[in-house]
């Protein structure tokens, strides 16, 4: 029996993005659609073009960069948005604009101010202008969960008719229960028919977005939309590596469908978006938590070494974790056996690009008795996300007693090769160490929050911090990240890499149009 495909559609860029605290500069964007390319996405919604100048261009070189996936820009049902869309996607070599309304009776009367027949105009004007643009059209009702079924349809019918190849049905506020999820479907499937392919956005405000997705596969759905590790506003959005996994896991429930993600680049892809963001799942998330594969339990132990099958209903191996390969280099490895053990983890890097990691990774190994896989992860990810460097730090000298005062001493190099180095104090170290870089560089920063973990294991273990920075009250807090095994050294890092993130888009970084938010 021949297998219908699920859609997948990856949000991870867009909505992702608006979860708080996770927002990320263009080359961090680019290389996330690389990785959700190798993953296997069908459609990588990249952002919302006109949002600002640098969402454009984040999408604009994400379309020239990917070859295989869909490039989709979200557009509201503007003109105005709609063009910015179609320029921006116009270099990838397959395109789709997704262009949305409000449909529910609450939205239309107090957010839109507009009458349901108006509502439908705007509708098919958008679509008909995306068009003009390109031939895959996606028609989002917003708040679908909340519309009413007999406009959802009439809305439907006009937008297919006008060109939209696929419906999209959100569940904006994340309401509904997988019944109800079931149920709408399947009256919408039989309604449209194969006109075109129906669509599914859950949010997560429940805890249900998986099983809503999961229960509208059953109903007729054939393509959801999801997030790695579940990011999205709020409660974020239904997460893609659950809904992949359960639809294989469960191959006996769903033996018609299929999806096309190599899910051995699952764990890989989770641990990108994480160090990127600063955002770990939760330890006890399924699939990509770091507990999903311990087993604490005196019983479950037994059972585990007796068969794996016992207590894990998938290995580990199939999301591309080995849990059993984890001390793997250290000082006398060659070059050989780090690339093979970087091929191993997923990465696959040019000559300039191994050389340089590889020189990094002799560095560390000096200092770093051990190196862990998630060592080689977040040394090759910090390199592979890295935009120009404005400024670099070179040294950094502390003091710090008992009732003195702290005092940082800085030296920074400037991209023309000259260094300067200057002294503060502060009301600790990290804020004397800050307020000297703001001093030399001439920006002025506040910190509007401060990470630290360890990366892997033991007393010399890589410390990761992540600092959210705004530079400006007009603008949205950057993210900067820093890596090293002094935890101070990694903290200025961090706060470098922020401002340098900042001065990449300072010419791009204007206020967002109003409304230019989406909750889709």
């Amino acid at each position: 029996m021949s297998k219908e495909h699920i859609v997948i559609f990856d949000t991870t860029l867009r909505d992702g993005e608006q979860s708080p605290g996770a927002s990320m500069n263009t080359e961090e964007k680019i290389q996330i659609a690389s990785q959700l390319e190798k993953l296997g996405v069908d459609v990588i919604e990249a952002g919302f073009a006109a949002a600002s100048p640098g969402d454009f261009d984040a999408i604009a070189r994400i379309a020239q960069r990917v070859k295989n996936s869909t490039v989709c820009s979200l557009a509201r049902a503007l003109e105005k948005d709609i063009k910015a869309a179609g320029d921006a996607i116009a270099a990838a070599p397959k395109k789709r604009i997704h262009t949305f309304i409000a449909t529910s009776p609450i939205h239309m009367e107090y957010k839109l101010r507009m009458k349901p027949d108006e509502v439908i105009k705007r509708a098919v004007e958008a679509v008909q202008y995306a068009r003009t643009f390109v031939d895959d059209v996606e028609f989002s009702l917003e708040d679908a969960g909340r519309s009413e079924m007999g406009f959802m349809k009439e809305i439907i019918d006009a937008t297919i008719s006008a060109g939209a190849g696929t419906i999209n049905i959100p569940d904006t506020v994340g309401i509904l229960l997988p019944q109800e999820v079931a149920e709408r479907i399947a009256e919408l499937k039989a309604f449209i028919g194969n006109r075109a392919i129906i669509s599914v956005h859950n949010h997560n405000d429940l805890g249900l977005a998986v099983a809503n997705s999961l229960a509208a596969i059953q109903s007729g759905a054939r393509q959801v939309e999801c997030t790695i590790n579940g990011l999205g506003e709020r409660a974020g959005n239904a997460a893609l590596e659950e809904i992949v996994m359960a639809l294989k896991v469960r191959s006996d429930v769903f033996d018609n469908v299929e999806t096309g993600i190599n899910t051995r680049e699952i764990y890989p892809t989770s641990r990108l978006i994480a160090s990127i963001t600063g955002i770990e799942p939760q330890p006890n998330k399924a699939i990509v938590g770091k507990n999903a594969f311990a087993h604490e339990s005196g019983i479950h132990q037994d059972g585990v070494l007796k068969n794996k099958q016992t207590y894990e209903i998938f290995a580990p191996e199939e999301i591309g974790l080995d849990v059993n390969d984890t001390l793997v280099l250290g000082k006398h490895s060659g070059r050989a056996a780090f690339k093979d053990k970087l091929e191993k983890l997923g990465f696959t890097l040019d000559e300039e690009e191994l050389n340089e990691a590889f020189a990094r990774f002799k560095e560390l190994a000096d200092k770093k008795k051990d190196i862990y896989d998630d060592d080689l992860r977040a040394l090759v990810t910090s390199q592979m996300t890295n935009i120009e460097k404005t400024w670099e730090l070179v040294a950094l000298q502390l003091m710090d007693s008992t009732g003195g005062v702290p005092s940082a001493a800085v030296t920074i190099r400037k991209n023309d090769g000259s260094e300067v180095t200057d002294a503060g104090i502060g009301d600790g170290t990290i804020d004397a160490v800050f307020k000297t870089i703001d001093r030399i560089t001439g920006y002025h920063g506040l910190l509007k929050d401060y990470k630290v973990k360890s990366v892997s294991q033991g007393k010399d273990a890589l410390a990761s911090v992540t600092v959210q920075v705004a530079f400006n009250d007009n603008e949205p807090a950057v993210i900067g990240h820093g890596l090293s095994i002094d935890t101070m050294f990694a903290s200025a890092k961090a706060y470098l890499g922020a401002l340098n993130s900042y001065i990449s888009m300072e010419g791009m970084l204007k206020k967002r149009p109003q409304g230019s938010g989406c909750n889709v």
